[in-house]
């Protein structure tokens, strides 16, 4: 169950059909029970999905590609979305570009674009789902992408009947009956093929 740079289109396209809708909102409210407002988590998003860009088209071996990307200060919601999904869209093109085999450096194991498209669904569908809770609507994310995510990433886990719902619950967002909310969760960035770069 591969996750592909078609997997990253359909996240995208979920989450602009969400968002675009309410860039007229109050983007200073509180992204779901994070911390964070939705501008911040919007900036993080598009900053995290050009960082994994970078990785997939560099591929340093021990680090990040050292950058931080950040919008200008009077970004309007929709130039802040529109950052988000940019960054989405240029991993995505990177991904496409890239072999299978390629690896670059990722904390949670070096991963390939494979695994890079499924972080980069996480983030999406996730900080997604957490700037639509600030706003007052909601994601219907891509089961089949969903799946493939978790067969990736959460390669351990038993299986959870929907998919998004399971996605949620091994990133430590939702509690399920009878799984209480994880926490200190990881998931696994090195492909389980590489018997020699497990899971840290």
């Amino acid at each position: 169950m591969t996750v592909r740079a078609e997997d990253l289109d359909e996240a995208l396209t979920c989450v602009s059909a969400a968002l675009e809708p309410v860039t007229g909102g109050d983007w200073t409210r509180p992204a779901g029970d994070l911390e964070w407002d939705c501008r911040y988590t919007a900036e993080h998003l598009g900053d995290t999905l050009l960082s994994y860009a970078a990785q997939v088209a560099s591929r340093p071996a021990d680090r990040y590609v050292r950058f931080l990307a950040k919008t200008d200060a009077d970004a309007s919601p929709a130039e802040l979305l529109e950052f988000a999904l940019t960054g989405g869209h240029l991993l995505a093109a990177a991904v496409r570009s890239s072999r299978p085999d390629e690896r670059a450096y990722h904390p949670t194991g070096r991963s390939d674009p494979a695994g890079f498209a499924a972080m980069g669904c996480v983030e999406l569908l996730l900080h997604g789902d957490d700037i639509a809770q600030g706003l007052g609507v909601a994601i219907d994310p891509p089961r089949g992408t969903c799946a493939r995510v978790v067969a990736r990433l959460f390669p351990e886990q038993e299986p959870i009947p929907d998919a998004w719902d399971a996605l949620r619950w091994c990133a430590g967002r939702i509690a399920l009956r009878g799984r209480p909310r994880r926490t200190g969760w990881k998931w696994r960035g090195s492909p389980l093929e590489d018997r020699s770069n497990p899971e840290e």
